[in-house]
């Protein structure tokens, strides 16, 4: 089980780290990405993370409540973080347009949490059984890919640096090999896990309709824009059904 969990996990950091690259390269067309990725967000809350929600409370017999309570949480704590930094470091023109590096570097962040606990859903589902483990790593690496964008995305928008975004661009890639990792030492309580997928997903409804699709408006919006958005989502639902 070991060397399965190893080898996955790897997967996953070049799987992120490609998907970053792709932003990268690509960033002359960072609202045509913002557009995508956005919809991307909303159809891993929507697709992945609210049923996995829903599959553990029936599992469990947790409350269904306290999820929508971190989901809630997420949502707010991420908008009051945004906007604390705004009136702390930026100055009035920055403050109008609602970009400053330090929101993008929170935001980033946030994604690497979410990449390590994927990283630990592989190495917990090999603790199961080999065949979970193998369906849990392919569904990782397939939208690790996109994770990789969107750390990338939510860096460069906000008036960060490529070697920046770069840095947390490796971040990404590695926390889900750490988080991987880490399961082979020790376990993780059902009940974390259930508030930490609500608390996740009202964070990415929020950077999702908050600020990058905002964001990949702002300078012209467009019904090709719009299919981008609706792709992005369409591409998580056909993930999440076949794989």
């Amino acid at each position: 089980m070991y060397w399965q969990v190893i080898i996955f996990s790897i997967a996953t950091f070049v799987s992120t780290f490609l998907g970053g690259l792709f932003a990268i390269k690509f960033k002359n067309r960072i609202h045509q990405v913002m557009a995508f990725a956005a919809g991307v967000l909303l159809g891993v809350v929507a697709f992945d993370i609210l049923p996995e929600i829903i599959n553990q409370i029936k599992e469990y017999n947790f409350s269904s409540i306290n999820a929508m309570v971190a989901l809630v949480a997420g949502f707010l704590v991420f908008h009051i973080l945004e906007k604390s930094i705004l009136i702390y470091h930026c100055h009035n023109e920055e403050c109008a347009q609602h970009k400053h590096p330090h929101i993008g570097a929170a935001a980033a962040l946030a994604l690497v949490g979410h990449s390590f606990l994927d990283g630990v859903g592989i190495g917990l589902g090999f603790k199961i059984n080999a065949l979970v483990g193998v369906f849990v790593a392919i569904a990782v690496i397939s939208h690790d890919f996109t994770d990789g964008m969107n750390t990338v995305t939510l860096m460069l928008s906000h008036k960060n640096t490529d070697r920046r975004a770069k840095e947390f661009l490796f971040l990404d890639s590695l926390a889900p090999v750490l988080g991987a990792v880490s399961t082979l030492f020790f376990n993780i309580p059902p009940y974390f896990l259930f508030l930490y997928l609500g608390f996740f997903a009202g964070f990415l409804l929020y950077i999702g309709a908050s600020d990058i699709l905002p964001e990949a408006h702002s300078k012209k919006s467009s019904y090709g824009m719009m299919a981008l958005t609706i792709l992005g989502s369409l591409l998580i639902f056909i993930i999440t059904r076949f794989i």
